[in-house]
């Protein structure tokens, strides 16, 4: 694995997302002085935030899974996630809402999961339920060290012994062909796929190595910090401040100060300068290249993920008439990616991801209220053809008549606090307006991603969801660390005493 040459002692980490935290973390367990700098005024990064009307919004991610890997990050310092962040358990994960009227509880237990299953469709789906978890399973503990968890130096180094299991397992076939062979209700096939879109590839083409993202939610377990999903950048930045890494936030970097193929210094739009021995860049792609001076030739463009609308509504408080997580799926479940894909149109038949965070935190909204979070599927702005600052109230309305349609008694006395579309992430930096970065396709997957190390820069690594190993609140805490071994070189575990040695 190549690693940054020459000393290493001072680190700048760019950007306080979640890459950018768990990066400070690795190399601050790994004895390097630390400087994070973060144009915003607090740390999260896409797990944005707004405070609205007596409403805390979470502006980003809403589902969060695979605690042991937040925790790595913890221990990187000596530290527990316990004494930072509570994390409780949602139970069940989602509940799944048909066109047809039917409705599944995605339990994450596999002899519940097995028996809701064989009440909503019968025993032989309940058996191919139980042989599909295994596979998950299976799937997962193959590729997560020699693939997920891994930096590439070249295609080559896919060329492992994993790599034979991963084949054997039908991990570069596509994901709900593979699928299929275990389930036969189409309803069931949408539960154990839908996850292809934050891939933002079509289930019937993504590869099957990406099911993963359905064992990290349907078998290891979906969880909700209290306080919102700020609560975990807000504890991954006070247990890096702990170990002693230094923030500065309100700094905008502007560029990089170069000797020779090594960056020095970076300095920010106020006119500050930080030295540096080596640099850690979580910025959008755009900025990293540009402030890089250079942009990685490939023999084909690089290709987006679909984005997202997302609505912040206040309402009256529902009750038990919504759990944490609902997906309403539509009918003409295809068709959806072809609309939004290949087309550049919104969806024809609408399927929603429907969030409740006030069923795990009722402090986040005021008494009476409940706050939801409505994510419909979008294009992107390369692809798209919506003018969005037009067409977003209209479109937001017939999301919500949706919801209440589907969900009797959610989203009454409805106020709308918030709405961000494909225009407003672009707003905010996010290439081709999607907060899902990079889609996974083959020629942007593993070591054909864009990688985390830069030809010609000597001691600049990249983290974040366009490089490896890709978009998710896992992947990027996994990213952050795969940059830390690229400064660093793989890191032994240090006792705590000696990681809390002043």
């Amino acid at each position: 694995m190549r690693t940054v040459s020459g000393r290493t002692d001072r680190v700048v980490v760019v950007g306080a997302g979640l890459s950018g935290l768990s990066a400070a973390l690795q190399l601050a367990g790994r004895g390097r002085a630390v400087t994070v700098l973060e144009r915003g005024e607090h740390p999260g990064g896409r797990v944005g935030r707004a405070d609205l009307a007596g409403y805390r919004l979470d502006t980003g991610p809403t589902v969060l899974t695979m605690p042991d890997i937040i925790e790595d990050a913890f221990a990187a310092v000596g530290e527990s996630m316990a004494d930072h962040l509570v994390l409780d358990p949602v139970h069940p994960a989602y509940r799944a809402e048909f066109a047809d009227g039917s409705a599944l509880a995605v339990h994450t237990e596999a002899a519940a999961m097995a028996a809701e299953i064989e009440r909503f469709a019968g025993g032989q789906e309940a058996d191919g339920y139980l042989r599909l978890r295994d596979w998950l399973t299976k799937l997962y503990r193959t590729e997560f060290d020699g693939f997920i968890g891994a930096n590439f130096d070249s295609p080559l180094s896919l060329l492992t012994p994993q790599l034979a299991r991963l084949v054997a397992l039908g991990g570069f076939r596509r994901w709900e062909p593979m699928v299929r062979r275990f389930l036969n209700d189409e309803r069931l096939l949408r539960v154990f796929t839908f996850q292809a879109l934050y891939a933002g590839v079509p289930p019937q083409s993504a590869l099957a190595v990406y099911a993963v993202i359905a064992y990290m939610d349907t078998v290891a377990g979906v969880y909700f910090p209290r306080g919102g999903m700020r609560a975990l950048p807000d504890a991954m930045a006070a247990a890096a401040a702990g170990a002693g890494v230094e923030f500065v936030y309100g700094a905008t970097v502007s560029d990089l100060e170069f000797s020779g193929s090594r960056v020095t210094g970076v300095r920010t739009t106020d006119g500050g300068r930080v030295p540096a021995d080596a640099v850690v860049l979580t910025t959008e792609l755009p900025d990293t290249y540009r402030m890089l001076g250079r942009t990685p030739r490939r023999p084909m463009n690089l290709r987006a993920a679909p984005s997202a609308v997302v609505a912040h509504i206040g309402c009256a408080a529902v009750g038990e008439s919504a759990g944490h997580h609902t997906i309403l799926f539509g009918d003409a479940w295809s068709q959806t990616f072809r609309d939004i894909i290949d087309n550049g149109q919104v969806m024809g038949d609408p399927s929603l991801l429907v969030t409740r965070p006030t069923a795990g935190d009722p402090s986040l909204a005021p008494a009476g209220r409940d706050l939801l979070y409505v994510l419909a599927p979008a294009p992107n702005t390369e692809v798209g053809t919506v003018n969005w600052d037009d067409a977003a109230p209209g479109y937001v309305e017939q999301m919500l008549a949706k919801v209440r349609t589907r969900m009797p008694g959610v989203a009454e006395d409805a106020e709308v606090l918030h709405v961000v579309t494909p225009a407003d992430w672009a707003r905010q930096g996010m290439a081709a307006g999607t907060p899902f970065a990079l889609a996974h396709t083959f020629a942007q997957t593993g070591p054909f991603r864009p990688a985390n190390t830069v030809r010609g820069v000597d001691n600049v690594v990249l983290a974040g969801s366009s490089t490896v190993p890709g978009v998710g609140v896992p992947t990027a805490i996994i990213s952050g660390r795969l940059a830390a071994d690229r400064v660093t070189g793989i890191a032994t575990r240090r006792t705590d005493s000696e990681v809390k040695q002043p």
